[in-house]
């Protein structure tokens, strides 16, 4: 299997410009000298997506107020993310990807196992980027159920 890129910590977080789910356009130099978390997902609305969107939504106060601003990134249209942020009433901005640039840039799509058959798709994955805009944690193929407790956990966050 193929591996593509992968991001370490202490690697520069690569630059990113993409459209929000209300069409504006949201990059990292918005989020200078903030801690972030910007995490991978295949698609907006499908199960495990839906099940790891709305525990950051629910766990959202505890890491705001350790001082993260998390963020989500998927391949999906803006129209399709602010149906999907409606629907699931998520309160943090998720961003469109269309063409791949961004999560090619951070490792986050190739080739990986889907039930026995090497497929090429999103990786689903997770960067804590620091304040001074280096990546602090890359993980990768991260499950959607249980993966933000591992991660506030990692980040010693409590809830």
């Amino acid at each position: 299997m193929t591996e593509s890129i992968r991001l370490s910590a202490g690697d520069p977080a690569p630059v990113f410009s993409l459209q929000n789910q209300d069409g504006e356009m949201v990059s990292n130099a918005d989020y200078a000298g903030q801690k972030v978390i910007l995490y991978f997902y295949p698609a907006a609305m499908t199960p495990g997506c839906t099940t790891q969107a709305c525990d950051f939504r629910d766990n959202i106060a505890s890491l705001a107020g350790a001082g993260y601003t998390v963020l989500g990134v998927s391949k999906d249209s803006p129209a399709k993310l602010a149906e999907f942020a409606a629907r699931d009433e998520l309160t943090f901005p998720l961003l469109s990807d269309a063409d791949l640039a961004v999560h090619q840039a951070y490792g986050a799509y190739g080739e990986k196992n889907l039930y026995g058959k090497v497929v090429t798709g999103v990786l689903r994955s997770t960067f804590v980027i620091g304040t001074d805009g280096l990546i602090e944690l890359a993980l990768y193929n991260v499950k959607a159920t249980g993966h933000v407790a591992s991660l506030r956990k990692k980040l010693g966050v409590d809830a």
